[in-house]
């Protein structure tokens, strides 16, 4: 298994690219300084373990600030039927989802992520039960009928699945005819590039990539892309359609 050592200045590159965090108290600085300890620990040989030790601070970093910028931006380009039943992969502690079941109050979700501790938090938070569900599962088998959503969203987790391909294969499967996959993530690749960048800072590293590469894959698993929307900085939205019968 690769080394899941990290120092501290590829911590501080992986916060700048993900926009920063609010200014922290005293206690959140320490659970920040905890984080940077746990990435740098050899016991951290994957992501699954690095998430549900992150899960307990995790809405500190990032949603009140970054997410909660990001979800606002993505909203304005989020077209669903009604009533329309959504899925939300590495859906963390169901932030988006949250976001979405108040902008359409017909709406169902499922939210999906392999941590437990993530989920865990997602559920005690879930002010729109039953419409909303969180469920423990992997992007690479998604434990779904076909044609089951209308939509599905991925706001930065794509880039750490290690087999990209075999998740769009998944979503397109769970997709029903004419549903759309929402893809958002970090995008400072160039157009050129043939293979994305891989940055090593989580265990197992990121992959970031290009609106091309980005096109390719869905149409690898039978997507059509649609467009691309810049969210906020380097945070690249990308819409796929699957085709109607």
């Amino acid at each position: 298994m690769p080394n899941a050592r990290l120092d501290i200045a590829g911590l501080q590159n992986y916060n700048q690219i993900l926009g920063g965090a609010a200014k922290l108290s005293l206690k959140k600085h320490q659970a920040l300084r905890k984080l940077r300890k746990l990435m740098t620990d050899n016991l951290f040989t994957n992501k699954k373990l690095l998430f549900d030790r992150w899960a307990p601070s995790y809405d500190w970093l990032f949603p009140s600030v970054f997410y909660r910028a990001i979800h606002k931006r993505l909203l304005e380009y989020v077209d669903l039927p009604k009533p329309a039943n959504v899925l939300d992969i590495g859906c963390g502690t169901g932030r988006l989802l949250e976001r979405l079941a108040t902008q359409f109050p017909d709406l169902r979700g499922t939210g999906l992520d392999f941590s437990a501790n993530m989920l865990r938090l997602a559920r005690q938070s879930n002010h729109h039960r039953p419409r909303l569900i969180y469920i423990e599962g992997k992007a690479e088998s998604l434990p779904f009928a076909d044609g089951q959503f209308d939509a599905v969203f991925s706001t930065i987790s794509f880039l750490h699945y290690l087999e990209p391909k075999q998740v769009l294969s998944e979503i397109a499967r769970v997709l029903s005819p004419g549903g759309r996959f929402y893809l958002v993530d970090i995008n400072i690749t160039s157009k050129k590039e043939a293979e994305p960048q891989l940055l090593p800072l989580t265990p197992r590293g990121i992959r970031l990539y290009s609106p091309n590469q980005r096109q390719l894959l869905g149409s690898s698993a039978g997507l059509l892309c649609l467009n691309h929307h810049y969210l906020l900085g380097p945070v690249l939205l990308t819409i796929f359609a699957k085709p109607p019968i």
